[in-house]
């Protein structure tokens, strides 16, 4: 049964858990990334072999088989992804940045230059739970940033084959090559190339203790997204709220994994009793009811505080993945929130509404990292350069103070390389 607190009774670091998959795979990781750099091929062949318990004779999908894919999905659920693929498209497409230019001292005109990462590669997970929502979000943002190529990887199934829905998220999604590898292998492909593989600049996507350590590995080589940990929801909710619904949300993040952290934060003690009660009563009715109760018993918490400003303070304080704000009138809070992945306003916003449908991206920073970092977006597929431009006027007036600079920094060569290009040949200046 999930506990309920008095606020004064836990700290804020007892409420969310941030412990992950203590065990150290990082030597083994290290070993498939070596071998994968010196072996290519071969070693994925044999790692979907050992691992997977697929015999493989080649690594990519063929392109026709991710439309097949597409083509064979119900139809009804192929017009829910091509709508939720829809939206993610039209709200990211807002993100995308503009390079400017800046003319206003005479001589001179500074600039930025957005430029896309030219080849990303896509990690989604393809095991026991397989998540085309997660090839949508990674992969929408990639294309509408202008991403020369897409590529994804994902663990075959015994059969040897990618799971049918991924492929059809893959193919309305836009990626362009899909590569039937998961694990340590598949990253480490993705990061050094192989003879089917190409090398990708950039790696995003999640997966589990080993893909995590593996991208955390080949950092530096290639750019990753993040490292993601278990998933976590925290609900702030007043004593209007409807009990079965607080419940089903705090659920819905508990079924994730036996790590995933599900909080309650209201002002109401009959409503944390109330979904306490609930919890109880629909947590056997779901198939993962094995692991959502690991999660509630082990990481779950409802806190009641004096007040809905003190439960915001909580909120701020553990920085949540998912944050709901279940109040009458949500938007009056929403300048308060400081810290947060995603923020689901009001009494109609389900945490699975962001999952699947409404567009905002659903890979959010974890383990209280939205205290500094931000949902994926078209942001993490471009990168900036910027420009300078100098006539000789421009810096003749200006080479002194370079010079002097640096000489204050005691770089006598930065002063010259300013000064050398007003002095004639005798040494004088001209």
């Amino acid at each position: 049964m999930i506990p309920i607190y008095d606020f004064d009774q836990v700290s804020p670091e007892e409420i969310f858990s941030r412990e992950t998959d203590r065990a150290d795979v990082s030597g083994a990781v290290a070993a498939i990334i070596a071998d994968v750099r010196q072996n290519g091929d071969s070693a994925l062949l044999r790692y979907a072999r050992e691992f997977d318990h697929a015999e493989l004779t080649a690594v990519e999908v063929p392109r026709e088989a991710m439309e097949a894919a597409a083509l064979g999905l119900d139809s009804g659920l192929r017009a829910v992804m091509e709508e939720a693929a829809a939206n993610i498209r039209d709200f990211h497409r807002r993100q995308r940045r503009e390079s400017f230019v800046v003319s206003e001292k005479d001589g001179v005109i500074l600039g930025q230059k957005i430029t896309p990462i030219e080849k990303v590669g896509l990690y989604i997970p393809g095991g026991t739970a397989a998540y085309p929502s997660s090839v949508l979000m990674n992969a929408i943002p990639a294309k509408l940033a202008g991403c020369r190529e897409i590529v994804m990887v994902s663990p075959p199934t015994c059969g040897g084959d990618v799971n049918p829905v991924i492929l059809a998220a893959a193919y309305i999604a836009g990626v362009d090559r899909v590569f039937r590898c998961g694990g340590a292998q598949a990253v480490a492909a993705l990061a050094y190339g192989t003879e089917t593989v190409p090398r990708v600049d950039k790696i995003v996507g999640p997966g589990n203790a080993y893909v995590a350590e593996a991208k955390r590995q080949v950092f530096g080589q290639v750019a990753i997204d993040m490292i993601a940990g278990p998933s976590e929801i925290l609900v702030v909710a007043d004593g209007k709220s409807n009990p079965k619904w607080v419940a089903a949300d705090l659920l819905s993040q508990a079924e994730h994994d036996k790590m995933a952290s599900a909080v309650l934060v209201t002002d109401d003690m009959a409503l944390a009793q109330a979904v306490q009660s609930e919890i109880e009563r629909q947590l056997p009715a779901l198939p993962r009811a094995d692991i959502a109760r690991a999660s509630i018993e082990g990481n779950g918490k409802i806190i009641v505080t004096p007040d809905l400003l003190r439960a915001l303070d909580v909120a701020n304080q553990l920085a949540p993945e998912h944050l709901e704000l279940c109040v009458d009138q949500p938007f009056d809070y929403l300048a308060r929130v400081r810290n947060a992945g995603s923020i689901f306003l009001g009494r109609n916003c389900p945490e699975a509404l962001g999952d699947y449908l409404a567009g905002p991206n659903h890979t959010l920073p974890t383990s209280g990292t939205a205290r500094f970092s931000s949902p994926l977006s078209v942001d993490d597929f471009v990168k900036k350069s910027q420009f300078t431009y100098y006539t000789a006027a421009a810096l003749e007036a200006v080479q002194g103070k370079i010079a002097a600079f640096a000489r204050q920094e005691g770089l006598e060569a930065h002063a010259r390389s300013a000064e050398i290009r007003f002095e004639t040949e005798g040494g004088d200046e001209r």
